[in-house]
């Protein structure tokens, strides 16, 4: 029988000073220009940021480019506040052409800086931002919050400069909300009245998503002035009626029972994008598009894990290891299995050589600084992800071979889209390791106060590592990976 369960109400904090973006360096004044740096970080280093964009631009733009300023460039050590500006000053006048394909090499933090320099700069990147041919894929970060950042700030930890940024994300306070998702550079959240927003932490874009209650599962309740007061939740899927009475939730209640797992894919039809949902009872599945005003849910089948989008089909993972392709292009949805049950899965990951792998994830619970004289139930413990598994499926043959190496790729896993990538494209990750984070349902909206399993995994080996030690993240909302993008969503 299906059971819902109550989990701990979320700790209260003083929300902060909106506006405010800033680092975990000493405080500068703010660019307006700069959503994630400030205009200090470039006054403290600019040597770094100019001898990047020498780089690129004598191999790949600026080969004429007179060698003795870059020797000038290179042999500064001072990194004095006006070294930016003599370098710019000295430049030869480039075209915004260049200057834009120069920026679409960069990772945005240097593309940030490079936006706050100087005036052509500036609107090179602007141009950049709004014709959307960023080129450069971003290496993930890790988003988390921080009680002492304030409610409604969000920290990037960048695997590339091994530091933290923070940035203030739009109303409501991200502290208050769930992180059910992450997926193309959008978190997914769901707020204290369980609705559901995109957010795009880089732009501070944010969009809202069909109300729940246009969802199968759930009908609104309103109080006699007509306000919506509470939610109604029917536990039935397509292939088991619920005899049950249905549950009736507070407005803020609801989302610690329905929410699973949310993703943003491109539809490769439309060119517009689909939000795939998770959510209960049973891991069932509902989608919408970006503008739709409401839910559309698949009646086929249930317990799924995680989902994929590619070749124009959703690929969908059950708790049982069965694969279902899901046409969601045409008026109705149709459904095939391409795989039956192989083994016990948690991920499906598109690999970037072609094909699917299944990823199986071990997790133990471990007792941690406990003290003789307090009670049981006072003891600490902590999750650690113990052993990862990785099979490569072979569609045609319908089977799985385990896989110990990924030949000079690397996992991400966590509460987000999963994913595979080459670390010739990704310099600065660890080939064959995993990276991951916390997400377990039980972990993730209920044991909001308890240390959160997140750290690096030697697939080599069948080692883990901390990715920061003393560990840094904040324990609620739960951290995810999340690659940042500048992408706006198509409404098409």
């Amino acid at each position: 029988m299906f059971q819902l369960c109550k989990y701990s109400s979320r700790r209260r904090i003083s929300p902060c000073k909106r506006g405010s973006i800033c680092s975990n360096y000493p405080m500068a004044p703010c660019s307006t220009i700069a959503r994630i740096m400030n205009l200090g970080d470039l006054a403290r280093c600019p040597k770094n940021l100019c001898n990047l964009l020498f780089r690129v631009v004598q191999s790949k733009l600026l080969a004429p480019l007179h060698s003795s300023l870059l020797k000038e460039v290179q042999k500064d050590d001072g990194d004095q506040p006006s070294m930016a500006e003599s370098v710019v000053a000295n430049l030869p006048e480039l075209s915004q052409d260049i200057l834009m394909e120069i920026f679409a090499l960069l990772e945005i933090p240097d593309l940030v800086r490079a936006g706050s320099v100087c005036n052509s700069w500036r609107s090179a990147y602007n141009e950049l931002r709004s014709l959307g041919i960023y080129k450069l894929s971003q290496t993930p970060c890790l988003l988390y919050t921080s009680e002492s950042a304030g409610d409604s700030v969000v920290c990037l930890y960048s695997l590339v400069e091994k530091r933290e940024y923070k940035i203030t994300l739009p109303e409501p306070p991200i502290r208050s909300r769930f992180l059910i998702g992450s997926s193309l550079g959008w978190l997914i959240t769901a707020d204290d009245l369980s609705e559901m927003h995109l957010v795009n932490p880089i732009t501070g874009e944010q969009i809202a998503l069909p109300s729940v209650t246009t969802m199968e599962h759930v009908n609104p309740i309103f109080n006699e002035s007509g306000a919506l007061h509470k939610y109604e939740f029917s536990l039935h899927t397509a292939t088991r009626v619920s005899y049950a009475e249905p549950s009736i939730f507070a407005l803020g209640e609801l989302r610690d029972y329905i929410y699973s797992k949310a993703f943003v894919f491109t539809d490769t039809f439309t060119g517009g994008c689909i939000v795939v949902l998770i959510h209960e009872p049973a891991g069932q599945i509902s989608f919408a598009r970006v503008g739709d005003d409401k839910w559309t849910w698949h009646p086929s089948h249930s317990h799924y894990s995680d989902c994929i989008y590619m070749d124009g089909l959703l690929y969908a993972l059950t708790a049982q290891g069965e694969i279902h392709t899901l046409d969601l292009s045409g008026p109705m949805i149709t459904m095939k299995t391409i795989i039956g049950s192989l083994s016990y899965s948690r991920y499906i990951v598109q690999a970037p050589w072609g094909g699917l792998l299944l990823v199986w994830r071990s997790v133990e619970d471990i007792e941690e600084d406990y003290e003789a004289d307090l009670p049981a139930d006072h003891a600490t413990f902590v999750r650690y992800t113990r052993e990862i598994k990785i099979y490569s499926v072979d569609t045609m043959g319908k089977k799985h071979v385990e896989i110990n190496n990924l030949d000079g790729h690397v996992l991400f896993l966590g509460h987000n889209q999963s994913l595979c990538l080459s670390t010739e494209q990704y310099p600065h990750l660890k080939e064959n390791y995993t990276y991951f984070t916390d997400d377990d349902e039980a972990w993730l909206f209920g044991f909001k106060n308890k240390r959160r399993d997140i750290g690096l995994f030697d697939l080599k080996h069948n080692s883990r590592e901390e990715l920061v030690s003393p560990q840094l993240w904040s324990n609620f909302p739960a951290p995810v990976w999340i690659t940042p993008s500048f992408t706006k969503l198509n409404f098409a």
